[in-house]
């Protein structure tokens, strides 16, 4: 099965740090064997999703981007140089990284312009043959456990979590176990059911992406295409999320989960 990661956009409300540095390769804290390392948001979503089963990943990038495609671009010189210079914890972190990236096969799409999530995905799709991921490259889960379940479940299948305030994402609409409306950032939402940015779709489904016209925003929506899927009789089933996500769109969520992390932090 393919993860295609959405990588591609610009990053506005992180400039000016964003103009150079991609937010999807903004630093967060992770833990190894009891260890506190530094790595990029897409290295977790990465390794999130080579954890639940995923070995083929396409990756979504547009200018400026060219950083993800060295990132994850393996480097054995500079881990034998970590490790010639006792630093172990870092040398056994990067060897591990790469071992995953070689067992993977990683390709990289290019999305000229950012027309949004869905667009984003639409351009994957001379390199999708079969049912597929879709992740969103700036978001990652503190329990990736749910990911499986995706990787495992029939399409349309949608990660989401109960939140206060879904003003600021894609919402659903459940009944009876199913996913019967989905909207994209409503003024007045008809739930508190927030979409996150994990999705398992048919491959066909790039036809509804196709037909669809750009929403909110003026960008493409996936939200619109999934509706559009759900109105034609596909069925599209929630897996529930209840533990605690990061994304790095806004300085306010960056520093959110850096918080977190600090947190967890002292409790050990």
């Amino acid at each position: 099965m393919k993860a295609v990661v959405a990588a591609a956009g610009l990053g506005s409300r992180l400039l000016p740090a964003s103009k150079e540095m991609p937010k999807e390769m903004f630093p967060v804290f992770d833990f190894e064997d009891g260890e506190m390392v530094v790595k990029p948001v897409l290295q977790i979503v990465f390794e999130q999703l080579y954890d639940s089963g995923i070995r083929e990943f396409c990756f979504v990038v547009g200018r400026g981007k060219r950083a993800i495609e060295d990132y994850f671009t393996p480097d054995w010189s500079f881990v034998e140089e970590l490790e010639k210079a006792g630093k172990q914890v870092q040398a056994k972190s990067l060897r591990r990284f790469y071992q995953k990236i070689e067992k993977s096969s990683i390709v990289y799409v290019n999305q000229p312009r950012p027309l949004g999530f869905g667009h984003a995905v639409l351009t994957a799709k001379s390199v999708v043959d079969d049912d597929f991921i879709v992740a969103g490259g700036d978001t990652y889960l503190a329990d990736p456990a749910p990911l499986r379940e995706l990787a495992a479940s029939r399409p349309i299948s949608i990660l989401v979590k109960e939140v206060e305030n879904p003003r600021q994402y894609g919402v659903a609409v459940i009944r009876d176990g199913r996913i019967v409306r989905v909207v994209e950032k409503p003024k007045e939402p008809p739930s508190n059911i927030a979409i996150l940015p994990f999705y398992k779709l048919p491959r066909d489904f790039f036809k509804n992406l196709e037909r669809v016209r750009p929403g909110v925003g003026g960008e493409l929506q996936l939200t619109d295409a999934i509706q559009l899927a759900i109105e034609e009789g596909v069925e599209a089933r929630p897996i529930y999320y209840t533990d605690v996500y990061f994304d790095v769109g806004t300085p306010q969520t960056y520093l959110k989960a850096l918080e977190w992390i600090v947190h967890c932090t002292w409790g050990r």
